[in-house]
């Protein structure tokens, strides 16, 4: 990677989500030794000066004015920085120039997008270019989709340690949560649904868990859909909204990976609920709930967990690996503040931290497939999640 003005610029930085990573290099590499060159980058040179002083960085942190209607501004941003990390979205409304430029730049670049059908078209449009340039374009860097895509990656680690060899069935339960939902949600998955709207084709990648896997279809998947009854765990299981995402990032890891998980791997993820009745009519409200995740008043753009949520919110997700044999075993991922906000921002902050790092090829992947055991590892240290088997 050729030396630059900066290593890493935070794009959207005077967002609601941009604000949080921002907050999070001052928090955790302000004024520290060998931390990163960084800057904030955004429409409005004003507005980043007043979030600069809001969040406490230094005077002198580097601003950048860049716009998403404007792509000579965003090639030029690119070719300042290694890394780009961005939160302005909905991607598929402002993401494309970016893309484009960090590809034709060599740029790496890390977004928490969790809209598939925009994901799929960035793969075909830009994989071999982003081979060609070195750029590592990684998308879904926030709650959608690394815990769950780590927590697959270490669960077959473990499970090739213990059973020698990776285990063919993996069930993903959410056994915990609280947070809140942002505005910039909303907006993304409103986008999705206008998307397929206008184009019906592209419902198939909506609905296959190998939406993201061109080129490849693994076998039939297990139903995430339909509440059920675990057994070994005496709890009721519902769906998860993040599933839809969250499954076919697993699976293009594994694909990007050449199948170490295998080409017979089936995945799904469910929320627990309790035991008894009163578990099974909870699960069946959640299942209600799929069909508006929002609300009747969802948050706008701009809006989301206040201080206070952020900071009480967690996370708790068992990985259930199956063998064919029977045996099993149980690896958690638990992080510590609100997961789509307070834990998303650390989260993509140390992405672009070990993409400074990273020695895989150029293309359009995953943090799993480029990053693995050492973006953990950075999350271990840096952003207060723990990566554990349960005997």
């Amino acid at each position: 990677m050729a030396d630059t003005e900066f290593d890493i610029i935070v794009y959207g930085a005077t967002g609601y989500t941009g604000r949080l990573v921002a907050e999070h290099f001052v928090r955790e590499y302000g004024g520290k030794d060998g931390g990163p060159k960084w800057a904030m980058a955004g429409r409005s040179i004003d507005k980043l000066e007043a979030v600069r002083d809001e969040i406490g960085a230094p005077e002198s942190t580097p601003l950048v004015v860049a716009d998403a209607d404007d792509p000579a501004s965003l090639e030029a941003m690119c070719n300042r920085t290694k890394v780009v990390l961005t939160t302005v979205g909905p991607y598929q409304l402002y993401g494309d120039a970016l893309v484009a430029a960090c590809v034709k730049t060599g740029t790496d670049y890390a977004d928490l997008c969790g809209e598939p059908v925009w994901m799929r078209q960035k793969i075909d449009e830009h994989m071999e270019a982003a081979k060609a340039s070195g750029a590592r374009i990684c998308f879904s860097s926030g709650f959608d989709s690394i815990p769950f895509d780590l927590g697959v990656l270490m669960a077959q680690k473990v499970a090739k340690e213990r059973f020698g060899k990776p285990a063919p069935r993996i069930k993903g339960r959410v056994r915990g949560m609280a947070g809140g939902a942002s505005g910039g949600t909303v907006a993304s998955l409103t986008e999705t649904m206008k998307a397929v709207a206008r184009n019906p084709k592209l419902i198939s990648i909506l609905k296959s868990s190998f939406g993201l896997t061109p080129g490849f279809e693994g076998p039939d998947q297990p139903s995430g859909l339909v509440p059920r009854y675990e057994e070994k765990l005496g709890k009721w299981a519902a769906p998860f909204v993040m599933a839809p995402i969250n499954t076919k990032n697993v699976h293009r890891t594994n694909f990007l990976l050449g199948h170490p998980y295998g080409e017979d791997f089936r995945y799904d993820e469910m929320v627990l609920t309790s035991p008894g009745d009163a578990g099974k009519a909870a699960a069946s409200a959640l299942a209600d709930m799929m069909k508006n995740p929002f609300g009747a008043k969802p948050p706008k753009p701009g809006e989301g967990p206040t201080p206070e949520e952020r900071e009480n919110g967690f996370y708790d997700v068992l990985f259930i690996a199956e063998m064919p044999d029977g045996e099993t075993l149980n690896y958690a991922v638990k992080g510590k503040y609100d997961p789509g906000y307070g834990s998303t921002s650390r989260m993509l902050g140390e992405t672009g931290m070990a993409l400074l790092d990273c020695k895989a090829e150029g293309g359009v992947g995953t943090p799993g497939s480029f990053l693995g055991e050492a973006l953990v590892e950075r999350l271990r240290e840096h952003a207060a999640l723990t990566f554990a088997v349960e005997d």
